[in-house]
C-alpha cells in the first residue's frame, strides 16, 4: 500500500482560506506517495487524529513563525505569521517524533522544525544576515541561484554522494541557533543552515530550499522524495 502523508496547509491571508502548490504532492505523488492537506485547527485532540490517520508528515513553505515562540519580538514589518498555523505544527511535530514518523520539512518546514525544537530564527535576512548570497530568487523557481555545501558524514551526503550542489532560495528567514537535537547536514556559501536532520529518528530531515520545484528536472530533488518514500 502508498504511504499516506499529511500536507501542512498554506493560508492566504487576504481570501482568509487555505490553498496549496500542487507541486508538494506532485513530487510525493512522483516518489510514489498518498497525500491529504490538513485543515487549519489549534484544537490538540483533532491535531491528534490528523496525525494518526498519516504515515508521514510534510512541512511546507509559507508564513514566517512567529517570534515569540523563540522569546523575540518582530524586528520589523517585513514579519508575518500565522498563529494557528504556528500552534498546529508545533503539535503535529510533537506528536510526530514520539511515533517516530517520518518527517521532511522544506523552507519554512525546517525553521518550524527548528524553532519546535529550541532553535532560533534569522527574522530578515536582508537586515541581519546580509550577503551577497541570494537568497530570494526571482521566477523560474526550477532553477539554483547559489550553491550549498553538503557536509560528509551526514544522511544527505549519503544520499547524493557530492559535497556541493546548486540549489533554488525563496526565503528571509534562515536558522540562527540550531536546535539542541538537530544536526547541519549542509551550508549555504555565506554560512546558514541549509539542510538538517534529527539523528536517532528514522527520517527526520528538513532543507531551506524548495525540492517540489526541481524534482521534475533534478535528480537530487527527486532523490529527495525518493529517500522520504523509503522511511
Amino acid at each position: 500500500m502508498k504511504k499516506m502523508v499529511g500536507v501542512m496547509p498554506l493560508w492566504d491571508d487576504e481570501k482568509e482560506s487555505i490553498w496549496m502548490l500542487p507541486a508538494y504532492m506532485e513530487g510525493l505523488k512522483a516518489a510514489g506517495m498518498d497525500s491529504f492537506i490538513f485543515p487549519m485547527t489549534q484544537d490538540e485532540d483533532e491535531v491528534k487524529r490528523l496525525v494518526g490517520l498519516c504515515d508521514q508528515i510534510l512541512l511546507t513553505g509559507g508564513h514566517d513563525v512567529n517570534p515569540s515562540l523563540y522569546q523575540e519580538e518582530p524586528v520589523n514589518a517585513s514579519v508575518e505569521w500565522n498563529e494557528t498555523r504556528d500552534v498546529m505544527e508545533e503539535r503535529v511535530i510533537s506528536h510526530a517524533l514520539a511515533q517516530d514518523m517520518p518527517v521532511l520539512g522544506i523552507c519554512r518546514g525546517l525553521q518550524i522544525l527548528n524553532v519546535a525544537l529550541g532553535g532560533t530564527l534569522y527574522q530578515d535576512l536582508p537586515l541581519q544576515h546580509p550577503s551577497d548570497t541570494d537568497h530570494h530568487m526571482t521566477p523560474p523557481y526550477d532553477r539554483p541561484v547559489h550553491t550549498v555545501r553538503v557536509l560528509r558524514d551526514t544522511p544527505l551526503y549519503d544520499l547524493l554522494q557530492t559535497e556541493h550542489m546548486g540549489v533554488n532560495s525563496i526565503h528571509h528567514q534562515a536558522i540562527r541557533k540550531l536546535a539542541p537535537d538537530l544536526r547541519e547536514m549542509a551550508l549555504s556559501e555565506d554560512g546558514l543552515v541549509e539542510a538538517v536532520y534529527m539523528p536517532g529518528k528514522r527520517f527526520v530531515w528538513a532543507v531551506q530550499w524548495h525540492p517540489e520545484y526541481g524534482f521534475p528536472s533534478h535528480e537530487d530533488c527527486r532523490a529527495i522524495f525518493r529517500a522520504f518514500s523509503r522511511a
